[in-house]
Parts: C-alpha cells; structure tokens; sequence
C-alpha cells in the first residue's frame, strides 16, 4: 500500500506541475463555440517540438497571404443535409434503445452492461468538447506553442480519475455522486447538498454549451440563435428522457467516431502539404511571413523594443516557443489545478463508470479514454500549426478574433484546395460534427443533473427509498424533460451574455467541492457527515464567490476606460484617413461598441464592483485547499462512530466490486 500510495501522490504531483502551463483562453468570444473552457472547454502532454533550423536549410518562404480576405460561410443544403444524416442515425440508436430501458439501473447506467471499450469512447466522446475541437486549435494558431500547453490539463486530468476515482467509484456507487457519498453518512441532508452541487456544476457547464450551440448554428449556416437553442434542446430532451444512458452513450460513442475521423483527414491534409515531412511542417511555420508578422505584432503589443523585438525568422521561430500568451504563472497553476483536478469531480465524468460491469472494465475505459483523447489533442497540434500556415493568423482574426473558426477554415480550404466541391463538403462534416459533439455533451449534462434530482432528490430523500422501478424510470424522465426545458430557456436568455466565465467556474467549483468529499469519503476513516456537507458547501460557495469578483466578469467602469482608448485611436485614423473614406467593418464595429461602453461608465459588475478584488482568472488554487481544509476539520470537529466503523465495508467494496448489482446485458 505504501508504494502505491507513494506512486499516486508522485503522479499527481507531476500532474499538477504539467498541467501548471495551461490558462483560460480569455480572448475567444463566449458565443463562438462551446468556451470550454474553456472549457471552457480544454491535451496531449507531448514535448516541445523546436524546428531545428541550424541543422537543415530553410525553405523557400511562400508568398505572404495578407492581403486575403477569409470568409466562412457553409453551403447550407449540403450543411443541413449532412445534419439531418447524423440526427437521423442518433435517433434510430435512441428508438432502439427505449424499449430496453425497463429499469432505475437501465435508464441511470444502461443496466451496467457497457462495455470497457465502448464507455472509453464515450468518456472521450462526453469529454471532447466543441471548444476543444475548435477552441484550442485556433489558440494554437494565434498563439503557437502556447496554444498546445493550454490542452495539456485535459489530459493529464485522467491520470488523476485512473489512479484515483475510476475504480473505487465504480465499486462503491451505483448512479451518482451522492450514492458514493450516503454510504457511511446521514444519507438525507448528504444527498440533498451532493445534488444541488451537482446541478450548480452541470447548470454552469450547459449554460455554456447550449449558448455555443447557438451562436455557433447561426454563424455557419444562418440558423437564428433561438431556432438553433430550441433544437438542439428538443434533441437532447429525446435522447435522455426516451433513450437514457444507452442512447446517450452511443451518441457520445457515435460523435468520439466521427470527431476522430475529421481530425484525422485535416490532419493528413495538413502533411500533405508539409510533404509527410514533420521538419519541413515546421520550418513552414518558422518561415512563414504572415506567422512572423503576427508575432512581432505581438510583441510590440507587449511592449518590445530594441534587441526584444523579433522579426523575420526570429519571430517565426518564438512561434514555436512559450511565451506569447502564457504570462502569470500563479494563473496558470491555479487553472492547472482546477482542470487537472476538477475533471475527477464532473458528475456526468464519475456517472460514466457506473455503466460498465466490472472494475476491470472502468481501468479499462479510462486508459481507453486516454489514448484517444491524447490523439486527438496530438491532432489538434496539427491542426492549429496548419491554420498559422495554410489560413494565416490574419485571415482566422478576420473571421473570429478568437481564433475559434481556425479548423472550419482551414477545412474549407484544403478541401477547395481539391476541388471547390471539396471544400463545401469537408465544412459541412466539421460543422455536422461540432452539432454532434454539443449534443453528446449535453445529453451527458442532462443526464447527470437528472439522476441528481430524481435519485437523490426525490426517490432517497422525498421517498425515503421506497419507489420501485416504474416510479423511478418515470421520475427520472420527468426531471429530465424539466432540466432540458430549463437549460432552453436560459441558453435563450444568455444570448447576449459573456458566459465564458461558466466553463472555469464548472471545473472550480468540480475541483473545490465534488472531488475533496469523494476522495475523503473513499480513502479517509475519520471522515463523516459534517464533513461532506461542509467541504461541499464551502468549496462550491468559495469557488462561485471568487469567480464572481475576478476578471472573468464585467466591469463596466474598466470597458468604459479601453472604450475611451479606442475612440481616441480610431478618431486619429479616421483623421489620416484620405477624404472621403471610412473606417472598415472591423475597426467600424470596434468604435460602436467602444461608444456603448463609454456610455455606462458609471456602471458596476454584477456584485457592485468598479475593479476585480481577485486578480487570478482560476481560483482554485486559493478554493482548492478551502474545499479539502473545510471538509477536514469540519470531520474531525464532530466525530462519528458509525462512519468510523463503517469505513471497512467501503474500503472491501470500492476495492472488490462486492455489493455491486450485476451487470445486465444490453
């Protein structure tokens, strides 16, 4: 035990210090795509790869594309085709998988009969979101190496669910966060506070991605924002409340497929450029004029000047290097915590390893998960280092100053780069397949806020247990349709909000709250019902607390300052400017919103604030420690006997499985 206890704390630690490079990616527009976290949605630990330009002769530099107006735009019926194929596909699996759904353990964790194989592509497949599919490969386009380093959390975050949760959870729970945590606890006031924790993180996350789904339907094919919510709503509604885990499973396995495949293709597409030759891929990037216009923009922006101002290739070559985005260390820490941590407290993450019958199967999925997670980040490498060279920096900030359309764009054209046809086909997929990768993760959001309520709420609380199946499956649906119905209304309502801040706050309060009683109730003897409540309580207060007064809200007398700014700078360009002429679209819009943000200057951020009190993006480094400390001595203020002597019994089951129901075929 002492070694493999030695073993898992090294590994975490490690971790935690690899993971310690990541930072929200603050610049990408909230509605764009899924923010994920930034989630926000946000990874394979790869080394640094430095172009070793002494050694091999430099290429020739391609022709600079500045001058290039970029346009997305998707051919709406091959678009809506390609949309209606891959609806049509998920509801025949959720047709198929409502007449199976007979009982609490079919519709929660699909009768325990999912494969390790199979729930591994759908950890990936609920995990990989649209922000990491778009997100991070356009910060790595605008950004370079930077960019690769804010993926790492993500997967890194898993050696922390294998060694950790995976296994133990599997043996010890049955449908959700609370069950793990009733066990050797007052079960009522337990279940009633693991559930509202777990609704807060699953509102905060869906939030985001139903505000993505919107925002990102309306931009590629003209879908009106509320059209696109409510679709998207009715869709995940039917495949939770009628499909329950089954379907919700093979959606996420169905979407982790084709995720993969695109990736993949682009991928190719992207060497093939480079001649299959990974030096030359990257002496393109070195080389590139545009790559090395951007940078040395960059750094001007930062105030270079003098021997620190790099052009030509210099600056080509900090493209590959850290730095250009990267820039407070204690925020990135307390951001790589938060992810590497808060994935191991995500309910819809923990629900997963309900679903497979044996403690083998939920390793198994893990490592499963893993290898194809750590691909696809491998991939999105690719991927942004191709946009930087075949799109340009120039061309992606003309479509979205986030970079988040990098991979749309650069589908389109390499596929145009074909044949036209190509080009509006190989969009419509990507596009086909972000609609897909929304629904899948949402569908697991629903899912795990459902069982919450239902489970824990109504059928152990209210019911005090007695509810048979048939009560159960129907409380289940019901409180699925309303969580569906309520995330509608509010991705309606947050059109027009910053919610970018919802992804940081899902893994932080995941981090603070969820994980610290999971881990404690798991692994510590002494832990009790007083510290669950209240590591539960003060990690998620003190992780929404400091999210609310950081710079990921808005404060209207700070936008009113830069919006002066602006107004002095274009009032000076449009002086130089020839008679007659204007501004253009892009320097137009930023002095109209520059005008609207003058005119609340006296206006304060949603808590009365002029300025941040917390400077950190992520508070997990400071709500992190809170949530285990609270837990801590709350447990050891008020002992209880019962949870001590208890803890042998959970320690057998979450060790060999005993107690578990078995498994039914599916």
């Amino acid at each position: 035990m002492t070694l493999n206890r030695f073993i898992i704390a090294a590994s975490l630690a490690l971790s935690i210090a690899t993971a310690a490079f990541a930072e929200e990616p603050q610049k990408a527009p909230a509605g764009a795509v899924d923010p994920a976290a930034a989630a926000a949605t946000a990874t394979a630990a790869a080394p640094a790869m430095t172009p070793p330009a002494a050694e091999t002769a430099p290429i020739a530099a391609p022709a600079p594309k500045l001058t290039v107006k970029k346009e997305l735009k998707a051919n709406k019926a091959i678009t809506l085709s390609m949309f209606a194929l891959i609806i049509g596909i998920t509801l025949a699996v959720v047709i198929k998988a409502a007449s199976k759904n007979k009982t609490a353990a079919d519709f929660y964790a699909a009768g325990g009969g999912i494969t390790g194989a199979q729930n591994g592509w759908a950890i990936a497949g609920d995990y990989m979101s649209a922000a990491s599919f778009l997100g991070i490969s356009g910060m790595i386009s605008l950004y370079g190496y930077d960019g690769f380093m804010y993926s790492v959390g993500w997967l890194v975050a898993y050696i922390t669910v294998l060694l950790i949760v995976a296994e133990p959870c599997r043996n010890a729970g049955k449908y959700t966060m609370g069950d793990i945590l009733s066990f050797r606890t007052d079960p009522k006031p337990v279940r009633a506070v693991a559930a509202m924790a777990t609704v807060a993180v699953t509102t905060f996350y869906l939030t985001a991605q139903m505000v993505g789904a919107g925002k990102l339907m309306a931009l590629l094919v003209g879908v009106p924002y509320r059209t696109a919510i409510v679709g998207v709503g009715i869709l995940m509604v039917g495949y939770v409340v009628f499909g329950g885990m089954t379907a919700t499973t093979w959606v996420q396995i169905i979407k982790a497929g084709l995720l993969m495949a695109g990736a993949s293709l682009l991928s190719v597409l992207v060497m093939a450029k480079a001649g299959f030759n990974p030096l030359r891929f990257f002496e393109m990037i070195v080389n590139s004029p545009d790559i090395q216009d951007h940078v040395t923009k960059m750094l001007l922006k930062d105030g270079k000047t003098g021997a620190d101002l790099l052009t030509g290739v210099d600056a080509g070559q900090r493209f590959l290097e850290p730095g250009l985005y990267l820039k407070n260390p204690l925020d990135q820490i307390s951001l790589g915590m938060a992810l590497v941590l808060g994935t191991a407290g995500m309910p819809h993450i923990l629900m997963r390893f309900f679903t497979v019958p044996t403690a083998q199967a939920a390793r198994k999925s893990v490592i499963i998960a893993m290898w194809i997670i750590g691909i696809f980040y491998v991939l999105t490498t690719l991927l942004g280092f191709g946009a930087a060279i075949n799109v340009t920096p120039q061309g992606i900030t003309q479509v979205d100053a986030g970079g988040n359309m990098a991979t749309l764009l650069l589908a389109q054209q390499l596929g145009a780069d074909i044949a036209p046809i190509f080009g509006d086909i190989f969009l419509a997929f990507l596009c086909s397949v972000a609609f897909a990768t929304i629904l899948a993760v949402v569908s697991g959001l629903v899912l795990a806020a459902s069982a919450a309520i239902a489970h824990d709420i109504y059928v152990n609380v209210i019911k005090d247990g007695h509810a048979d199946q048939h009560e159960q499956v129907m409380a289940a649906r019901i409180t699925s349709l309303v969580v569906g119905v309520l995330g509608i209304i509010i991705g309606i309502a947050a059109e027009k909000q910053n919610v970018a801040h919802l992804v940081a706050l899902a893994f932080a309060v995941a981090s603070s709250g969820n994980l610290p009683v999971v881990v404690l109730s798991l692994f510590w003897k002494k832990f009790n019902t007083a510290g669950v409540i209240a590591g539960l309580v003060v990690g998620t207060i003190a992780s929404i607390g400091l999210v609310m007064v950081s710079p990921n809200m808005t404060y209207p007398k700070l936008e009113a300052a830069k919006g002066e700014k602006i107004i002095h700078a274009m009032e000076k360009k449009m002086a130089a400017l020839a008679p007659g002429a204007t501004l253009d679209a892009k320097d137009q819009k930023a002095l109209d919103k520059a005008k609207v943000d003058l005119l609340n200057k006296d206006g304060k951020s949603i808590l009365g604030l002029d300025a941040p009190i917390l400077t950190l993006k992520n508070p997990g480094i400071i709500s992190i420690p809170l949530g285990f400390l609270a837990a801590i001595l709350a447990a050891l203020a008020f002992p209880s006997k019962r949870s001590e002597e208890m803890f042998d019994e959970v320690y057998v089951r979450q060790n060999t499985g005993i107690g578990m129901a078995k498994a039914i075929d599916h």
